[in-house]
C-alpha cells in the first residue's frame, strides 16, 4: 500500500492553498454507534487505512452492550441557558427550551463571558482556555495541523437556539429592533472568542460550523442572508484571518444560493454536502476559487450503495472537482446501518484514487 511522502499537515495546507498537494486529503469519520456495532473488525480497517482515520488508536473507543447506555435520554443546559435533549450516545441533541423565546427576556439576558472559556454546541460547560491552548500546543509540537476550534452552530444556528426556529424566521420578516441588537451582541461575542484563540500565535486553520440549509432549499432567502447573516460572517472571518490562518466553514444542507457570499465572506475551505447541492453546481460555483471539502453522500450512497458504486463515485468526484493544483478534500461520515464492506470500500476507493502525482 502506498505511503505518502508529505506530512498530513503539509499536504492539507497545500490542498487549501492550491500549492500542488501529493494527494487529495480524505477522512472517514465513523460515528460511535457504528464503532459499537463492528468493533475489532472496524478497528482492523482503521489500522490498515490509517491515512483516512486520523487520531485513531486501537483501544481508544469504549464499547457498551446495554441499551440504556446507548439510548441516553439526557437533558443538558448549556452556558447560553438553552436546554438540550439527547437521545442516542454519540449524536447531537436538539434545543427544546429557548431562553429568548419571548423578547421580554432580552433586557435581562447575557451571553456567556468570553473569558470563562470556549462553548461547545450542546455542552454543559465552557472549556477553559488553558485546555484549548494546551491541545493546540500539542498539535504544534507533534507537527499536526493546528486548528482553532470555533464552536459548531456559532451564529445562524445559535440565533434559533436562543429564539426558536419559527420565531427567528418571523424576526427576519418583521424586523423587531431586538433582532438587530441580538445579532450585534452575538457578532461581538464571536469576535471575542476569535481574539482569545488568536493569542495562540501559530494557527493553521480556524474551523467554524453553522448549518444554513434544509434538505432541498434554504430556510431564508438570499436577501435575508445578506441582511442578517453575511455581515457577521465577514467580520468574524476577516478577524480570524489576520494572523495568516485559513478559514474553514462547515455548513450542512442545501446552500447553493449563498456559495458566492460564503466565498466573499472569506471562507478558504467549504465543507458542504454533495448530493444535496449537486456536483455540477459545486464545480461551477467553487472549483478553483476555494478548497471544497466535500461531504460524501451519507444519506443514500454510504449506507445503502454497493461497494462498487462507492468506488465509482469517488472516482467521479475527483474527476469533476479535482485538480493537480489542489482545492479538493473528501469527507465521509459513517452512520448506521452502513455495512462493514461499504466502510472498507470507502477506504479502498480513497486509496486507489486520491494520488495526484
Amino acid at each position: 500500500m502506498r505511503e505518502p511522502r508529505l506530512s498530513r499537515r503539509e499536504n492539507y495546507l497545500r490542498a487549501v492553498d492550491f500549492a500542488y498537494p501529493e494527494y487529495v486529503p480524505a477522512v472517514i469519520s465513523v460515528f460511535w454507534p457504528t464503532w459499537n456495532t463492528y468493533r475489532e473488525k472496524l478497528e482492523e480497517i482503521a489500522e490498515r487505512y490509517d491515512l483516512f482515520f486520523p487520531g485513531f488508536k486501537r483501544g481508544s473507543i469504549k464499547y457498551v452492550d446495554e441499551p440504556r447506555v446507548i439510548y441516553v435520554d439526557e437533558y443538558v443546559r448549556d452556558p447560553f441557558d438553552c436546554l438540550w435533549y439527547f437521545r442516542i450516545k454519540g449524536y447531537q441533541g436538539q434545543v427544546i427550551r429557548h431562553p429568548l423565546e419571548d423578547w421580554d427576556k432580552w433586557r435581562d439576558y447575557s451571553l456567556p463571558d468570553p473569558d470563562a472559556g470556549l462553548p461547545v454546541e450542546g455542552g454543559g460547560r465552557l472549556i477553559p482556555w488553558e485546555e484549548i491552548y494546551e491541545k493546540m500546543e500539542r498539535a504544534r509540537e507533534t507537527g499536526a495541523l493546528v486548528v482553532a476550534p470555533m464552536p459548531h452552530g456559532f451564529f445562524f444556528q445559535r440565533l434559533y437556539y436562543l429564539r426558536g426556529f419559527r420565531n427567528l424566521l418571523l424576526d427576519f420578516v418583521k424586523r423587531p429592533p431586538q433582532i438587530y441588537e441580538l445579532i450585534e451582541a452575538l457578532t461581538e461575542y464571536n469576535l471575542e472568542l476569535v481574539e482569545r484563540l488568536l493569542r495562540f500565535r501559530r494557527i493553521d486553520v480556524f474551523s467554524f460550523g453553522d448549518d444554513l440549509g434544509l434538505q432541498d432549499r434554504m430556510p431564508i432567502s438570499l436577501e435575508k442572508f445578506k441582511e442578517f447573516i453575511f455581515p457577521a460572517y465577514k467580520k468574524i472571518f476577516s478577524r480570524a484571518k489576520t494572523g495568516g490562518a485559513r478559514v474553514r466553514l462547515h455548513t450542512d444542507g442545501h446552500v447553493v444560493e449563498v456559495l458566492d457570499q460564503l466565498v466573499e465572506a472569506g471562507a478558504n475551505i467549504l465543507n458542504i454536502q454533495d448530493r444535496i447541492n449537486g456536483l455540477g453546481n459545486i464545480a461551477r460555483s467553487l472549483k478553483g476559487r476555494v478548497c471544497v471539502d466535500l461531504d460524501i453522500d451519507r444519506q443514500r450512497l454510504i449506507p445503502f450503495g454497493t461497494p462498487e458504486e462507492i468506488k465509482k463515485y469517488i472516482r467521479r468526484v475527483i474527476e469533476v472537482l479535482g485538480s493537480r493544483k489542489g482545492g479538493l478534500m473528501l469527507y465521509a461520515e459513517v452512520h448506521p446501518p452502513t455495512p462493514l464492506e461499504n466502510i472498507k470500500a470507502l477506504a479502498e476507493g480513497f486509496m486507489e484514487n486520491i494520488w495526484l502525482d
